[in-house]
């Protein structure tokens, strides 16, 4: 089998693993290399060598079902017929980076939910946790503190079935935890037991947080979310019965990353895409996607209105590529993450990534301004010009590799609306390790800059910083993943006046990975983190929970997710890597997923739950009205 360029990639490295088939009713279970059947089978037309034959690393963007749907009766029916439908299935599990062993069913709830409360304000609303995404918690609303953090445990651990990756952060109202997972069924789990009051069915991986809301009219409140195959889905949250669903996209590749936000009776939904990695076809025409986000009315799913990152469409270019295919631009850039909402001065803020051509678009790599009522863009401010790249400069022809060939550093946090004593800052994390004040009045002025990591292709800052009324909290990963990126390595938490950029405490993440695979085991934050007034929440690569004193940057309590654990379904849950989403805090309690399997990473399918003693804790059921 062939390798990327430099060392080897991170797609190499997420697919070392054994897919395991379900054995037949008797027999001894037998591992099936899926690696082995690739090499075997598929990589001598799936490694750039065929024209428009899709390569490796865009099978995981497919999924197992579309890949063995090809296989068994589409259009790779004719290649896959020596295989027999052990190993189809074996493949199709391993392309997609997917759990092959038959999970066991999530234990049901015997007795029936109660009445949700109208309101919760102990509950982290969405992502961000807020309209601005502070990502915070008061100690008081959520009972954790310096004094009682050290009686933190492990109350019950939940497997995601089917699933080497968590990454749709749980959202936790009046005692249940609604989350998504990569098979794309949506859990309505019980906090105090982990138990399933019901499960609903998007269809396509669910990678973001759920929000939740009312529709007039209706009782019950109503989740929304957003699925991989770019679907908005209302669900209502007492039953688990659709209430609408809703396509967004506009493109063939567009997807839902980032975290749909709810506000005043609108979902504003950002739009990422798979043509990065679609891009690393040789045979394909690149690139076309425009990015952008879209808002949708929460109680019908009807559209308000669609803004692009760029607004004219790509069209031929007129060269092709060494390959043939023809070339294509500008193309946009993707919205990774999810908007903040400046409801005074009517607009939200959304972060970009790279362009997939070149050359790079001036929106590209930048914090964007839209009018909440129309979409009309107020304003862009791009931190880094000419940043251009998609996994074709990953690839040995590196066919539709733009000539810049990155750097990657997108604006992959979402930014954060901090309001001090005189003004108000718009705070944004870039993966280049580079943080920002941004002017709100001013169309988006640089008020203070601060680099505080090397950066990389998984940050600097990659999946979100957290701020209380004193500080911005800004996790760092600074991993190493194929050699790209020199210069001195700052992982871990780093403290900042949000007023001013100065770092106020530096606390490094120690590398805990002896015993656990390597290089997947890193010690890089890139995980979103959250605080309270007093504490950090932050995980690594590596699988450790950490939470830290807010104004020392002690560590005053720790947990290693890596491993297996008992799920409350009987069945062993595994954890790996903390990637992308962060810590959810509620009453006592403290939620995160671990294991992500991709771009490397362990992988894992657990979700967590630690809770203080009872005595400790908020009262069961205590409404927060």
């Amino acid at each position: 089998m062939r390798t990327f360029k430099a060392n080897l990639s991170s797609v190499v490295l997420l697919m070392t693993m054994f897919v395991w088939a379900a054995p037949s009713k008797g027999a001894t279970e037998i591992p099936i290399d899926g690696m082995a059947l690739y090499q075997t089978h598929c990589a001598a037309c799936h490694e750039g060598k065929v024209p428009r034959a899709p390569h490796l690393i865009t099978f995981s963007m497919i999924g197992a079902e579309a890949i063995l749907s090809a296989m068994n009766e589409g259009v790779m029916r004719s290649q896959a017929s020596v295989l027999s439908v052990s190993e189809r299935a074996a493949l199709a599990d391993f392309l997609a980076g997917e759990a092959g062993e038959m999970p066991k069913p999530v234990l049901a709830c015997t007795e029936p939910m109660t009445a949700l409360a109208e309101n919760d304000n102990a509950a982290m609303k969405g992502w961000g946790g807020d309209d601005q995404n502070y990502r915070h918690a008061s100690d008081e609303l959520v009972g954790l503190n310096s004094d009682n953090i050290a009686q933190l445990s492990l109350k019950w651990v939940f497997a995601y079935p089917g699933a080497l990756r968590a990454r749709s952060q749980p959202l936790v109202h009046d005692g249940i935890i609604f989350v998504g997972s990569q098979s794309g069924d949506i859990y309505a789990l019980d906090l105090e037991s982990g138990c399933a009051h019901w499960t609903y069915s998007a269809g396509a991986e669910v990678r973001s947080s759920l929000s939740l809301g009312y529709i007039p009219g209706r009782p019950d409140p109503v989740l929304y979310m957003g699925d991989f195959s770019a679907t908005v889905h209302a669900v209502d949250a007492a039953d688990g019965s659709l209430v609408w669903r809703a396509p967004v996209g506009d493109h063939v590749d567009t997807t839902i990353t980032g975290s749909p936000k709810l506000h005043d009776g609108v979902l504003y939904v950002p739009l990422s895409s798979s043509e990065w990695a679609t891009a690393a076809d040789p045979g394909y025409a690149c690139c076309t996607f425009q990015g952008g986000v879209v808002a949708v009315d929460a109680a019908s799913g009807e559209l308000r209105w669609r803004s692009h990152v760029i607004d004219a469409p790509a069209v031929e270019t007129g060269k092709t590529n060494p390959f043939g295919a023809p070339r294509k631009g500008p193309a946009g850039a993707p919205v990774w993450n999810s908007p903040s909402i400046d409801a005074k001065r009517g607009v939200l803020y959304v972060g970009t990534g790279e362009a997939y051509t070149s050359p790079a678009a001036n929106t590209s790599d930048a914090v964007l301004a839209f009018s909440l009522e129309t979409g009309q863009r107020q304003w862009a401010r791009q931190l880094l010009a000419g940043d251009a790249w998609n996994m074709a400069c990953f690839i040995g022809e590196a066919a539709n590799c733009p000539e810049e060939d990155g750097p990657d550093l997108d604006i992959g946090a979402a930014t954060i609306l901090w309001s001090g004593a005189d003004r108000d800052y718009l705070l944004v994390g870039q993966k280049s390790g580079d943080v920002y004040a941004l002017d709100p009045d001013n169309g988006g002025a640089v008020l203070w800059h601060n680099k505080l990591g090397r950066g990389g292709f998984t940050g600097g800052v990659h999946w979100g910083m957290t701020a209380n009324s004193e500080s911005l909290f800004v996790p760092i990963a600074d991993t190493t993943v194929i050699g790209k990126f020199k210069g001195e390595q700052f992982p871990g938490v780093h403290a900042l006046n949000p007023a001013s950029g100065e770092r106020k405490w530096y606390t490094p993440s120690e590398d805990d990975c002896e015993g656990k695979p390597k290089p997947a085991c890193d010690r890089g934050m890139s995980a979103a983190a959250t605080s309270t007034d007093g504490l950090v929440f932050a995980g690594s690569f590596d699988g450790n929970l950490n939470v830290y004193d807010s104004v020392t940057g002690e560590v005053l309590w720790n947990f290693d997710t890596f491993g297996e654990f008992e799920s409350v379904s009987g069945d062993t849950a595994l954890g790996g890597s903390i990637e992308s989403d962060g810590p959810v805090l509620y009453k006592g309690h403290v939620l995160v997923n671990s294991g992500y399997q991709f771009g490397g990473r362990m992988p894992g399918n657990a979700l967590m739950v630690f809770s203080l003693p009872p005595a400790d804790s908020l009262a069961k059921g205590q409404n927060s009205e």
